[in-house]
This record gives structure tokens, sequence and C-alpha cells, in this order.
């Protein structure tokens, strides 16, 4: 006996090419997807010496050590979405005179559309912060940037540059805040963060501080 046609060949054609759409899409949707997703948030410096050793005019001009107390340029892009200002700070997690390390350099409510400092913006003083900007306590006592200086003969230092993406325009902290209470009060605003590691050491024959 003759068969009729067998209609499930058309049927299982337009699945396979429904199928075959379905696929597709998804990829598409994944390449959008990734094409919206933010860059990566990076923190540089325009002077690539810095990624070897701190070069002298950064570092301190204090406890011994005579560089030029000189804060380096930095830029950064990719910050998050959503980021209304940043806080920036330097601290050394390897100075052994204190448990709970060495913060150099403290800067906070830095606005949104900041992409850079300039070198020395860190001075005492400056001028050369976005207005509304302000410099907290470094633990030399002072608003402002102070160098390296790590014990002579010490191993190479780290020194941390680290840059926070905030949700809020101003850190509810007090002015002259210290490291360690803006970077306290910074975990409950935090979009992301960048970070940045220069390393310094002094010879043996090196005076102390």
């Amino acid at each position: 006996m003759k068969s009729g046609p067998d209609l499930r060949w058309p049927a299982l054609r337009r699945l396979i090419g429904f199928m075959g759409l379905i696929g597709l899409a998804a990829v598409l949707g994944i390449a959008g997807a990734a094409a919206k997703e933010p860059a990566h948030f990076v923190l540089t410096s325009p002077d690539s010496r810095l990624t070897a050793s701190v070069p002298e005019k950064y570092t301190a001009k204090a406890f011994g050590c005579s560089g030029g107390n000189v804060s380096p340029a930095l830029a950064w892009h990719g910050a998050p979405q959503g980021t209304q200002s940043f806080v920036l700070t330097l601290f050394d997690p390897d100075e052994r005179s204190t448990p709970s390390g060495w913060w150099h350099w403290v800067v906070f409510d830095l606005p949104p559309s900041t992409d850079h400092l300039d070198e020395n913006a860190g001075a005492l003083n400056t001028r050369s912060l976005p207005a509304g900007t302000q410099q907290g306590r470094s633990d030399l006592g002072e608003d402002a940037y102070h160098g390296p200086c790590p014990a002579a003969g010490d191993p190479p230092h780290r020194y941390v540059f680290t840059l926070y993406a905030l949700d809020v325009a101003k850190l509810p902290v007090a002015p002259e805040s210290s490291g360690g209470m803006v970077t306290s009060v910074v975990q409950d605003h935090l979009l992301g963060k960048a970070v940045f590691i220069a390393h310094y050491g002094r010879p043996k024959s090196a005076p102390n501080h």
C-alpha cells in the first residue's frame, strides 16, 4: 500500500529553523551584554618609573630622608556607572614601627568628573585639587601628602595607591579625618576601587628615622 506524504518533515524543518533563530538571538544577546559592561576601573601614573621604584622626588623630606616630597601625577578611567565622588589614599602596609601600617595621603570628595591629579597636587594648602576636594590627616599629622621613607635596610615597602568610587558626592566624615576613618566609612558607599602599587626601599647605610 502506497503511503501518503509524511507531514512530519516540514514541521521538523520549521522546528530546527526556529531553534537556530533562538540560538542566534542568544549569541547576539550575550555579545550585546558584553558590549554594555563597564570598562575595567584602572588607576595608573604617567611616570612609569614608579612601577620599578619610587623616584627620589616623590619620597619624604623627613625622618632622615631628603626627597622632594612631591606627590606623583595619577590618572584613571573606567569608573563604575553611578559614581558620585572618589576617595584616594596612599598606604604603606609594611611599616613595622606601628601595627596598623602608615597613611601617607588621604583625599576625599573628589568630583566624579575628575580623571587625573597633577604632580604635587597633594601639597599642604594646595590649590591643585578640584574645588570641594578635601585632604585628610596623614600619619605625619598634616593634611597633605608625605612621601615614602622606610627604615634603612628594610626590604622595599609597598606603597598602595587606592582610588575608591563612591555612590555619594560628599563622604560623611569630619574634615581632617584619618585614613582609617575615611576608608572605614568608604565601605558603606563603595561602587568599586582601583589599585596601583609602587615600591621603595633604602640601603642599610642610609640614616634611619
